[in-house]
């Protein structure tokens, strides 16, 4: 432990005082907002002391559910940052409010937990690792399922060389929501809720009950679909058992062929993704909940194994022979053509079946782990720089199909590389007045 950290971690200990305990506060009341503040009042050691919420109904149902007395509610999540007492905030806002209120948390002192997406635009994600590290912020990511005791067997499983050489990968996240969610009219917005605030950096649209709550998600002004929102899982648990950090080249197609709504981002996407040694192909479909053998979970695929990841895996082994016999025989060859032998298949190892003996709760999970680094100063698992390659990876996708071609990436200078109008998507103008204040945080 070097010594600015270790002194952190001194300071921390005067803070938290003799009972260890942690003051948290919450920004966002919504889905996974309301099962945070669930699986936080789970923690022994977690005061849930505040909540953040623009739309009232919400923030009066959530001070409810904390549970504590004294806890304070804030319409201004600025005004929480203020609270001296609270050492760490939960995030669970819309994606495009994600990376400036987690690096203006940084900067006024807290450690953070952020839901993913962590952000909807690339340049995003490197802003927020600076502010984690000039002002040594624990920040954990909501890639919980990385967690699974499934993911550490798979990392196991593919560096001790079983599967051999793994050179694809197939991935995927179905269901059939036809016909749609309908269309929102434009409207004012509800006087119970602030939509100037709920709207932050993004740009100014007339409100619509889509572009709000929960729908928000199927609008490229807030979020990039379920590319960012459902794929980040897979790419973060795939990245982490290959020990990847990032494509060389992304190349993406689909749209919104089926669903008939007022959204915009794809309804059917498939993505491919280029790294060292090996593909990794992801499938989004929106109109078709047919699960096949390639959509279950992660599948990996080896010269001599095939490991499928889920809440289980599964290992079935390849059987190899000699490659001769693998070419069709019709009629059989004439003279000089391939000549086939009496060598039998063999399998490459035994199939396998594992994983944990019951449900895992992996959201409790990251909680723990999150709650564990801000005493310890020690970095949580599910860490800043991994969720931000993760989500450059998603954007890349986006990019791409937006743009109808292949992108080239430069991991180490996070560029895109001979593409100018691609490489003016990898950040947006935030509304102001949130331009000022990020540009006065000088990262």
């Amino acid at each position: 432990m070097g010594t600015a950290t270790a002194l952190s971690a001194a300071a921390y200990s005067r803070i938290l005082g003799a009972n260890d305990r942690v003051q948290i506060g919450f920004i966002g009341y919504g889905l996974i907002g309301r099962q945070h503040v669930s699986d936080f009042k789970k923690q022994a050691d977690a005061d849930l002391m505040a909540l953040c919420e623009v739309y009232r109904p919400r923030l009066e149902e959530g001070l409810a559910a904390l549970g504590s007395p004294g806890a304070k509610g804030y319409s201004d999540f600025r005004r929480m940052f203020e609270n001296k007492d609270l050492q760490g905030v939960v995030i669970s806002t819309p994606d495009h409010w994600h990376a400036l209120q987690t690096i203006l948390a940084c900067a006024a002192g807290k450690d953070v937990y952020v839901e993913k997406p962590l952000t909807v635009f690339v340049r995003e994600g490197r802003w927020m690792v600076k502010a984690a590290r000039k002002h040594n912020r624990m920040v954990a990511v909501g890639t919980q399922r990385r967690t699974g005791k499934s993911v550490a067997e798979a990392r196991k499983i593919v560096a001790s060389g079983r599967l051999g050489k793994i050179h694809s990968i197939r991935m995927g996240s179905v269901r059939n929501i036809m016909p749609g969610f309908g269309r929102a009219p434009v409207a004012n917005p509800p006087p119970e809720l602030d939509y100037e605030m709920w709207l932050g950096p993004a740009p100014r649209r007339p409100y619509t009950g889509h572009r709000s709550l929960y729908h928000f998600r199927w609008f490229w002004d807030y979020s990039g679909g379920q590319m960012t929102n459902l794929a980040a899982h897979h790419m973060d648990q795939m990245h982490w058992v290959m020990q990847v950090k990032a494509p060389s080249t992304v190349y993406s197609s689909g749209g919104r062929f089926c669903v008939q709504d007022d959204g915009e981002t794809p309804d059917t996407q498939d993505a491919l993704f280029t790294y060292p040694g090996f593909t990794a192909l992801y499938s989004i479909r929106e109109a078709n909940g047919r699960a096949d053998a390639g959509m279950r979970g992660i599948q990996f695929f080896g010269d001599k194994g095939t490991l499928a990841l889920g809440g289980n895996y599964e290992i079935e082994p390849e059987s190899l022979g000699d490659p001769v016999n693998r070419i069709p025989r019709f009629l059989g060859h004439p003279a000089g053509g391939p000549v086939y032998t009496d060598r039998r298949p063999a399998p490459q190892g035994e199939p396998e079946k594992g994983g944990p003996s019951g449900p895992e709760d992996t959201m409790a999970l990251n909680a723990r782990n999150w709650l564990d680094s801000i005493k310890s100063r020690q970095l949580p698992f599910c860490e800043l720089e991994e969720g931000h390659r993760v989500a450059t990876a998603t954007h890349l996708a986006n990019i791409s199909l937006r743009l109808g071609r292949s992108v080239r990436w430069d991991p180490d200078k996070e560029e895109i590389l001979g593409d100018r109008e691609a490489s003016a998507m990898l950040e947006r103008p935030y509304r102001k007045p949130w331009d000022g204040i990020l540009k006065s945080l000088n990262l």
